[in-house]
């Protein structure tokens, strides 16, 4: 019998060269050279990367497949209206690395080292937007429930890397005269705007649309894994786990906070992309082969909608 189209495309080590053209082919049309969006590209081409390593090293898959990239790929890709964001760029690529990094510590409450490099990026990344802060929480979650690294050396670790690349750049602000108190206050006092009315106007049909892609995939994928978790090691469970919880808490925060839409979707595609990718690699059923035939045309449409939407109407 043979594979499904589904299957194929999961399986076949010409998915992800393919879908990479695909997404250069994507930030060309945006703008890519015309709005010298380069530090932005270079920001999706590390966590692309980031992607690939989490796969590799986790075998977030247990068959071969390079579909995890490949899915973040095309889903960042539709996104054509965060490219010019470089700030959630930043954040992105500084989410993505921290995840690879975090999971070198799994079961070792004195992996220091791992733990401070693995906060250095969530600190990097609140230097250029400081609502990366609100992971804190999940990410020390996530070290006491799904890693078990967490302990007083690696708790401290991962302070020490949070507040070192404030370090570096409050000295810098010194020296030309700034005053750096005044500065660390104002750049932090937007994690105290928490407003009782969130203002959901602030989202545009095409950001609701895709919002509403994520939590569909989301579902689809997170509760197929929950249901046949069993198949995979602990560790796969483990992080998979992690990543539900991380999106659950993301849309949470977008439900109160809806202004941090741009950071909350970045660690949305981070999340979702495994889920849905273990779903469609993992499935060979005849109805799932044609939701992922309706899926990647919707994705396909919505991105071509948006790239209308950015070059003939702004």
């Amino acid at each position: 019998m043979s594979k499904r189209i589904q299957n194929s495309i999961a399986e076949s080590r010409y998915t992800l060269p393919i879908t990479a053209i695909y997404s250069i082919f994507i930030w060309l049309i945006a703008g890519l050279v015309s709005q010298q969006w380069w530090i932005q590209f270079g920001c999706f081409v590390v966590s692309a990367l980031m992607m690939m390593m989490l796969n590799k090293e986790n075998m977030l898959i247990r068959i071969y497949s390079r579909l995890v990239s490949s899915a973040y790929l095309v889903l960042s890709c539709a996104a054509v209206f965060l490219f010019a964001s470089r700030s959630s760029a930043i954040m992105q690529m500084g989410a993505a690395m921290s995840l690879f990094l975090l999971w070198h510590s799994y079961q070792d409450k004195s992996s220091v080292g791992w733990t401070f490099y693995t906060f250095l990026c969530l600190g990097a990344g609140s230097l250029v937007l400081s609502d990366v802060l609100y992971y804190l929480p999940i990410y020390w979650l996530m070290m006491a429930w799904f890693i078990f690294s967490l302990s007083w050396r690696t708790f401290f670790a991962s302070i020490l890397g949070l507040i070192t690349p404030y370090w570096f750049c409050l000295p810098y602000f010194a020296l030309k005269g700034e005053d750096c108190f005044a500065l660390l206050i104002n750049h932090l006092s937007s994690l105290l705007n928490i407003v009782s009315l969130p203002d959901y106007s602030v989202l545009n049909l095409s950001e609701w649309i895709f919002l509403g892609i994520l939590i569909l995939l989301m579902v689809i994928g997170s509760s197929h894994f929950i249901a046949n978790s069993y198949k995979d090691t602990i560790r796969v469970r483990e992080i998979y786990y992690s990543f539900i919880v991380t999106a659950v808490y993301s849309l949470f925060l977008l439900l109160i906070q809806p202004q941090c839409y741009d950071m909350v979707i970045h660690v949305l595609i981070l999340v979702v992309s495994p889920m849905i990718a273990h779903f469609f690699a993992l499935t060979h059923s005849r109805f799932t082969n044609i939701l992922f035939i309706i899926t990647l045309t919707v994705i396909l449409l919505f991105t071509g909608y948006n790239l209308w939407i950015s070059l003939f109407h702004f």
